[in-house]
């Protein structure tokens, strides 16, 4: 290893490189995927478009962002982080530039699919499998220090990015963004992912091999990489992939319904408006917790009972009637639990399947979850009904995410139970 990079290691230890790299997934997050609600309203007047076709624009850019994560993350196991982030940067600021100067509906999709394809190689899943990469068993902890900003990009970015659009117009406000990730986000990238740690074998790997699943190798007492597919006849991998699909559909859904949600459960205007905002603070306070009390909690314990907020939050606003209160404590709950949720989510796929091949992994779920991303809002709109406003949503709702925390059960069943 080079001397500059054990004298830059020693420098940056798990908190300053995960505070660094915070710092780009702040700035991407809040410049590429909060912006899009700002951008509709003129953009639809501009071009003549519906909501329907608008909003096409950000399905476009979710299913792009699907298709492009196994690769990127295949990359990233390879060691290549410092090009893929770098360079994702690079597009995004290239892609917002390109934005700007929008005239056509065709346009405005082809500007949506290319920043797609830049979020797949800047948004938390390769950085995720980067810390997972860097920092052997204290990934859990990096990935939380991680997403500390990340979580407050929309408290952020919303009405920065809408102050610039009344002071220069949307155009000259893309160009703001486009500068933050070409002087920002591509320099940091370039600077801090120096020398990537070599491609090596998992602790999970290590027991796969020791249980026989690579029986046959010459030499089975030696740990030998275990290639991706031998972890697709596995269920934990499955049983993942369902938890994920799952959990980012409820996820997803909420968020594009949360308004006339809260607005049925009789909360004044100003609440209606401050709750949301205040999702993002709520979910930094998750992982706060998260942060200083993990190392006193059994990690499994952790992960098993961090899902069970969002259905908790579910069901107390379908007993509560959609009362004020019962919607407060949803929202609180539905908070905690989606922060502290994605360290789960970022986590169990190094926990309990491989380390090593993390990028790979949870890139060959990136279609499934853009899918289910995307379709996800589409199936709560046609759930509600002027009769029953959201009852049979919320009936959907809870279901979704019981199904997905149990999946999450049962793969740690299949990998920690000890084996007869």
């Amino acid at each position: 290893m080079p001397y500059f990079h054990r004298q830059h290691m020693k420098t940056l230890g798990l908190g300053p490189f995960s505070v660094w790299l915070s710092l780009p997934q702040l700035i991407t997050w809040g410049s590429v995927f909060y912006t899009f609600s700002l951008l509709m309203t003129p953009l639809e007047a501009e071009l003549g478009m519906g909501r329907a076709e608008s909003s096409l624009a950000f399905s476009l850019a979710l299913l792009a962002e699907g298709l492009m994560a196994y690769r990127v993350g295949r990359w990233i196991d390879a060691g290549h982080e410092r090009r893929v982030m770098t360079l994702g940067s690079v597009w995004l600021g290239l892609g917002l530039v390109g934005h700007s100067a929008v005239t056509s509906v065709a346009g405005f999709y082809a500007a949506w699919i290319w920043l797609g394809l830049g979020m797949a190689a800047t948004l938390y899943n390769p950085a995720f499998a980067v810390v997972t990469r860097r920092f052997g068993q204290d990934f859990r902890r990096a990935i939380i220090t991680l997403t500390f900003l990340g979580g407050l990009a929309s408290t952020v970015f919303i009405p920065l990015f809408a102050w610039w659009m009344e002071l220069w117009g949307w155009r000259q406000a893309l160009w703001a963004l486009a500068a933050l990730q070409l002087l920002v986000c591509a320099p940091l990238h370039g600077w801090l992912l120096h020398e990537a740690p070599r491609p090596q074998v998992s602790d999970t790997d290590r027991t796969q091999t020791e249980h026989g699943t690579r029986a046959d190798t010459p030499n089975p007492s030696l740990p030998v990489p275990v290639p991706v597919r031998e972890h697709l006849r596995h269920a934990p991998f499955w049983l993942l992939a369902l938890f994920m699909v799952l959990t980012m559909s409820v996820t997803s859904a909420l968020p594009a319904h949360m308004i006339a949600l809260l607005q049925e459960s009789g909360l004044s205007p100003a609440w209606v408006l401050a709750i949301p905002a205040a999702i993002g603070v709520i979910q930094v306070l998750g992982r706060w917790v998260l942060f200083v009390f993990e190392r006193h909690w059994d990690v499994h314990a952790a992960n098993r009972w961090i899902p069970t907020l969002i259905p908790a939050g579910v069901l107390v606003l379908m007993i509560g009637g959609l009362h004020p209160v019962a919607a407060l404590v949803f929202v609180l709950l539905y908070g905690l639990g989606n922060g502290m949720n994605t360290i789960v989510k970022g986590t169990a796929m190094a926990q309990y399947v491989s380390r090593a091949h993390v990028g790979q992994l949870n890139g060959l779920l990136g279609l499934p979850i853009a899918l289910a991303r995307a379709a996800a809002p589409l199936i709560l709109g046609l759930l509600w009904s002027p009769q029953h406003g959201y009852t049979l949503a919320l009936w959907w709702l809870l279901t979704a995410s019981v199904l997905g925390t149990g999946a999450l059960w049962a793969a740690q069943r299949c990998v920690l139970q000890p084996k007869r």
